[in-house]
């Protein structure tokens, strides 16, 4: 077997990290997102897609408390983003519900989250086609569930890190 090309210092790398896991109920997306919180770090993009029930905010209810933020983590689709200061010496949470949002970053820019982003944790439900002018290295995080009538609480979740900070991520043990 060839050894991998030596990488020229400063070069960079752009192929995503990935990982597809099954969440059978609302408790393991929850523990996805305690244990998706011990990766992440002041200056993360988490972008969050899904159906309209799909986990998005029980998934940031685990981040909160795998953050160890204060308050209790709501979808913020009214107030569109909501800040949970850390109760140690982590990061805080900002936690966007941009739904409501019609247009790209020019319409967010009041929620200031260029200037939040460098020392916080962003998440960001609904943001695709919003954000993601904000950085080139963000987590993307997909969730499916069956839609129609059905209580059925399996959700297959799709996680991609973009650039350089995600490129050495390992997801992995996310999936264990």
């Amino acid at each position: 077997m060839e050894a991998p090309a030596p990488r020229n210092q400063g070069e960079r790398i752009d192929r995503p990290s990935h990982l597809d896991i099954t969440v059978t109920s609302p408790e393991q997306m929850t523990e996805l997102g305690r244990q998706l919180a011990k990766l992440l770090r002041a200056g993360d993009l988490v972008m969050l897609s899904g159906e309209l029930g799909a986990g998005k905010t029980t998934l940031t209810r685990g981040l909160g408390e795998g953050l160890g933020v204060r308050g209790a983590v709501t979808s913020p689709t009214f107030v569109i983003a909501r800040v949970h200061p850390s109760l140690g010496d982590g990061p805080p949470l900002v936690h966007v519900d941009a739904y409501r949002l019609g247009g790209g970053l020019d319409e967010m820019e009041d929620l200031d989250l260029d200037v939040s982003l460098p020392e916080s944790v962003i998440v960001v439900e609904w943001g695709e086609g919003k954000v993601e002018e904000l950085t080139d290295e963000r987590l993307q995080v997909v969730i499916h569930r069956a839609v129609g009538d059905t209580d059925d609480d399996v959700r297959h979740v799709t996680l991609t890190g973009l650039g350089e900070r995600w490129a050495a991520a390992d997801l992995s043990g996310l999936g264990a």
